[in-house]
């Protein structure tokens, strides 16, 4: 019952409103009086929201000594409350004032159950093509969106961390001195979403339609896939004349940013 009062609220109605409609619909055709006595509410209330719903067309009215009154028939009454609904919307979506659009921003999102809830509804309105980075142990968070999305037809690419194998040793350096398990995504090369979660703390991440950080994004999964490449065709070659992780590279050009090889 509290959730039938709940989506009526949600309807529109007030509290007494979805009361009497439930009353109605439960005992059929009654005086103001009756309703009055089921719901436990004074009559002069009751009669005032009777005559409101009478004249929204929600319930119909017997006249008689005593008057009478019944809701419509429940497909009936939800086929009006949409057609209104509709009309609502349509007519918010045409009147409605707009101003001129905000540069992209970048909101902080804190939790997993806010983050999920954003991603779940942006990867339903992916389109083209989704790519994602993610560790392993965050894959059960991500896998049933991104499957979905694969099967309306979106190219989706996937890029995973943190496996019992060591993957190509270009990555090493990303894992060193984080503190938690990194993950991002890019939607249709535009809606972006960098993030990190770990044991010890709240799922944190930032959102942004920014272009530079769609780019930055899709040149390094650009990089990774190229070392990945590499990789598999060279070997231990780039192993041998680059160190591991490419340190010595990265020693010429940062230093201290991998500890040196033994």
């Amino acid at each position: 019952m509290e959730q039938l009062l709940n989506h009526l609220r949600n309807l529109g109605f007030t509290e007494l409103e979805a009361k009497v409609i439930i009353a109605l619909a439960q005992q059929g055709t009654q005086s103001g009086y009756e309703v009055a006595k089921r719901i436990g509410v004074s009559r002069s209330n009751v009669y005032a929201t009777l005559q409101r719903l009478s004249t929204r067309g929600v319930v119909q009215l017997t006249p008689g000594e005593p008057a009478r009154y019944s809701v419509l028939p429940v497909k009936e009454l939800t086929r009006m409350i949409a057609g209104q609904i509709g009309e609502s919307l349509s007519y918010l979506e045409q009147a409605m004032p707009s101003h001129k659009e905000d540069p992209p921003a970048f909101y902080s999102v804190e939790g997993e159950r806010r983050i999920m809830e954003i991603l779940s509804r942006e990867l339903e309105r992916a389109e083209d093509e989704i790519i994602a980075a993610i560790w392993q142990q965050e894959a059960a968070w991500f896998r049933p969106q991104l499957e979905q999305a694969e099967q309306r037809g979106v190219r989706v690419l996937w890029s995973f961390e943190g496996g019992e194998e060591e993957g190509h040793p270009g990555i090493r350096m990303l894992r060193e001195g984080i503190s938690g398990r990194k993950f991002w995504l890019v939607i249709d090369r535009r809606w972006c979403i960098v993030g990190m979660r770990s044991d010890t703390m709240p799922a944190q991440a930032m959102v942004t339609e920014h272009p530079l950080m769609a780019e930055l994004l899709l040149q390094h999964f650009s990089q990774e896939v190229i070392l990945y490449e590499m990789e598999n065709d060279l070997g231990e070659e780039l192993i041998r004349r680059y160190g591991t992780g490419y340190g010595r590279i990265l020693e010429r050009y940062l230093p201290g940013l991998l500890p040196l090889e033994e």
